[in-house]
């Protein structure tokens, strides 16, 4: 009722709660948020990018964006168009982001460690029209791939590609300096556009004509069925989820948030990109991928406040060498999140690291991604084991497998309604339905609620794993292995691991006369799936444990495995 104080605890004895709406929603595309900031801090430091030597001010960075969307309109991108994006961390894939959004394309995210059979499924479930592409990371070589898929790239020019096995691609967008047949540089689509490209009234015209309500991002996210499924995200599920994820974090336009996360998952680009824009903030990204050590300098060197990071990366940090040799006194506050954290590790980070303010989120990527968050003034005890309270303009309720909201206390799925949800999955109408029921976002995870509304991930209804702060969905890992001409049974699950949290464990029957070893496994993985989907552990068994209506039992393997490799489940947040 309207006046009364917001209460978090959950409805009528049993495990449903619903989230503050004393704040509005923001009924604005992402392009009027980042104007908004443009215009209350147009000389603040944005964006920080220290191995590629780039320091914008907000009015630097949006002229940026405004000359790569004129760029790209020059070139006959659409409203509407899918334009993937394959990197790591660098100033380009920030720019793309917002120039997709002024000109409302959708972007589509592509994960740096995606492999060519990935990279072939993703381009063509969304149609991609164009890709941004880096030229390399680490063994990743993205635009030999690009070339290996498209081998008609080296007879077309820049714009026609006809490619029998990309047959929606036209425009190869390429980092760097370096020249490849049949490919534009990324440099050069910015002079397109401060040169022959549309004039920034017209930007202007074309951003003000979008709706919020309009797709903007396509992530994608594995099924248990095995093909990657597009969650398709729109202006206002990502600018609120950002907008009340800085307000959970306490983010202030002073503070400087260093990025060592991904921005092609959700807690790259919203958590932290967007939650920047939408308070002003500084985004510092260290490098192209997380280091524990340029992470550390980039903290003591940057005066970072804020820092972001899965509980690997704070480990990684903790532990190294050369920890206590930087200053990181300026840090007061960030976030974990992505995989469950171990509560020793929660308390080290604010006491050695001086995080006294850090806050732990738990989501999904088709909620944008953060439904619950612990909020800076929670009692260290509830940020150490819980995922926090529910995020404002939510509605969750935890379900028995029946559907019925169980009470307190009890375990049941975790189901999310409210703004954040995705509008669905891209092209896949059944999938969508299976996962959203009457405007439900069914998760998969089980969870409990305490009598203060603070909540628990105990587990998953699914088989998923979580490696590192990366969703593995055994049965995606399965059908590939299924195509290995030796194997006849194979399943996969997760085993504790003390620095991913979990790592992958496969079981395989081979056929009847057939030898293999686990390097002859991992091999036929190497450049075809994503390197942390590769099985760590691989044993050959002449059965699986069934039950008596021939069901895998799956937590059967899993207890052998820790058995076997004295492995410990630990307690986490």
């Amino acid at each position: 009722m309207a006046g009364e104080a917001f209460d978090p605890r959950p409805r009528g004895g049993v495990s449903y709660v619903v989230g503050d709406a004393s704040v509005p929603l923001a009924h604005v595309t992402v392009s009027a948020l980042l104007e908004d900031t443009v215009r209350r801090c147009p000389d603040a430091q944005a964006v920080v990018c220290r191995e590629q030597g780039v320091r914008w001010t907000w009015r630097a960075l949006a002229g940026q964006v405004d000359a790569l969307a004129a760029g790209l309109h020059a070139l006959g991108l659409q409203r509407g168009d899918r334009i993937g994006i394959w990197s790591p961390n660098r100033y380009e894939w920030v720019l793309t982001q917002f120039a997709t959004a002024r000109l409302g394309l959708i972007l589509v995210n592509i994960n740096p460690a995606y492999r060519l059979a990935e990279l072939e499924y993703a381009l063509n479930k969304v149609g991609c029209k164009a890709i941004v592409a880096a030229e390399a990371f680490k063994t990743s070589r993205y635009l030999e791939m690009l070339q290996t898929l498209a081998p008609e790239l080296a007879t077309t020019q820049p714009g026609a590609l006809q490619a029998a096995k990309l047959p929606a691609l036209r425009w190869v967008i390429r980092m760097g300096e370096g020249a490849t047949p049949g490919m534009i540089n990324f440099g050069e689509v910015i002079a397109r556009g401060q040169g022959e490209g549309v004039s920034a009234d017209t930007l202007d015209a074309i951003a003000a004509a979008l709706s919020p309500d309009d797709a903007i991002n396509i992530q994608f996210t594995s099924g248990t069925t095995g093909a990657p499924k597009g969650a398709t995200l729109t202006h206002i599920n990502v600018v609120n989820n950002a907008r009340f994820v800085a307000m959970a974090m306490n983010l202030q336009g002073t503070d400087r948030l260093c990025i060592p996360v991904p921005l092609y998952h959700c807690f790259g680009m919203v958590m932290s990109v967007l939650a920047c824009t939408a308070t002003g903030a500084c985004m510092v990204f260290p490098g192209e991928a997380f280091d524990p050590l340029a992470t550390l300098r980039t903290v003591a060197e940057e005066r970072c406040t804020a820092l972001h990071g899965v509980p690997t990366m704070f480990i990684a940090q903790l532990d190294h060498p050369e920890f206590h040799s930087f200053d990181v006194s300026s840090l007061r506050g960030g976030i974990m999140a992505g995989s469950p954290c171990p509560i020793e590790v929660m308390k080290r980070v604010v006491a050695e690291m001086h995080l006294r303010e850090i806050t732990i989120a738990y989501g999904m990527t088709e909620t944008s991604p953060v439904s619950f968050q612990s909020a800076v003034t929670d009692p260290l005890d509830k940020r150490v084991t819980t995922v926090g309270r529910i995020q404002p303009h939510l509605q969750v309720k935890l379900v028995d497998g029946a559907g019925e909201v169980v009470p307190v206390g009890e375990k049941g799925e975790l189901c999310t309604k409210g703004y954040s949800v995705m509008l669905g999955y891209w092209d896949d109408e059944a999938k969508t339905a299976e996962s959203v029921v009457d405007g439900w976002m069914r998760t998969g995870d089980l969870a409990t609620f305490d009598a203060d509304g603070y909540c628990n991930i105990v587990g998953r209804v699914k088989d998923m794993l979580i490696r590192g702060g990366e969703n593995v969905y055994p049965r995606e890992i399965e059908e590939f292995l299924f195509r290995h001409p030796k194997v006849q049974a194979v399943n996969v699950f997760g085993v504790p691991d003390p620095k991913y949290g979990e790592e992958v464990c496969a079981w395989i029957v081979l056929k009847p006369g057939q030898q293999a070893t686990e390097e002859e496994i991992r091999a036929f993985c190497q450049g075809q799936i994503a390197h942390y989907k590769i099985p760590r552990y691989i044993r050959f068994v002449p059965e699986m444990p069934m039950t008596v209506t021939g069901k895998v039992q799956k937590f059967i393997m899993r207890e052998r495995m820790i058995e076997e490799l004295k492995l410990t489940v630990t307690a986490t947040a």
